[in-house]
């Protein structure tokens, strides 16, 4: 049986508990039998991987190489990802390069298909990714306990790569806006509804900016480069939430009675 998480708050309480137990439960869940034979496989087979064609068809491979990424549910899309790996990275023009989801950039460099040599044939190359792979792993059996969790603990990898790179100011929140779970934690975090996703991105962009530079007086994503900003914008997160999720539970009843119990 695999190693369940173990998380039992939510919020800020959840979190606590979760950083003060994390390396140990990780542990655990890395000996899961499950990990422990995708590890095996992978660590025995990338080596003989030389393209994108070889990669995506064989699925244990392709499980590993997209949940390193958190790409898991693109398995089916065979087609979709082989183009992504064989265009690479190199050409600012390539498919990976023009999507604002970062994610496939960052698979698609790390397997380097589009070099002379791939990386699938350094002999670092398997630890590191299955490092990633093991992580996000972990990060979904916690999401499955609390999804607002796994979000945060993907906040500080996200953001960090984002503000990481060189791009215009613009372009690290189009990356932000890009990334689905990093979005999602902007959102709640900044009082956002979803539902702004349909307006133009231009429009987005300026509401992102805007709202950030009114509660943080800096609306700009290089300042979560520094920890005490990204655990601010996590507290709020996790605190609006929370809200979220309790008020969603209630009936409109409870809410009119909490309303009036405020006035």
């Amino acid at each position: 049986m695999a190693y369940q998480p173990i998380v039992p708050f939510s919020g800020m309480a959840g979190w606590a508990f979760l950083q003060r137990t994390q390396d140990t439960q990780q542990e655990a869940f890395d000996a899961s039998p499950e990990i422990e034979r995708d590890a095996a496989y992978f660590e025995s087979n990338i080596g003989q991987v030389t393209s994108a064609e070889d990669l995506v068809g064989d699925y244990r491979l392709l499980k590993v190489a997209l949940g390193a990424f958190g790409l898991d549910d693109d398995a089916p899309n065979k087609a979709f990802i082989q183009k992504v790996l064989e265009e690479g990275t190199l050409d600012p023009a390539s498919f990976a390069n023009r999507m604002v989801d970062k994610r496939y950039a960052a698979l698609s460099g790390a397997f380097g298909f589009d070099l002379g040599t791939p990386n699938t044939q350094l002999s670092d190359f398997a630890p590191r990714l299955l490092d990633a792979y093991r992580t996000r792993q972990f990060e979904i059996a916690v999401g499955q306990q609390n999804n607002d969790l796994r979000l945060s603990m993907a906040l500080e990898r996200d953001i960090t790569d984002i503000t990481a790179r060189d791009n215009t100011a613009d372009g690290k929140w189009f990356s932000v806006m890009g990334n689905e779970p990093l979005r999602r934690v902007f959102e709640v975090a900044l009082g956002l509804p979803s539902t702004m996703a349909a307006l133009d991105v231009d429009v987005q962009l300026s509401i992102f900016r805007e709202r950030t530079e009114t509660l943080f007086g800096n609306g700009e994503v290089d300042q979560f480069s520094d920890p005490d900003a990204r655990d601010r914008l996590n507290r709020l997160f996790l605190a609006r939430a929370q809200i979220e999720a309790g008020t969603a539970s209630m009936s409109p009843a409870g809410i009119a009675l909490m309303l009036l119990g405020d006035r």
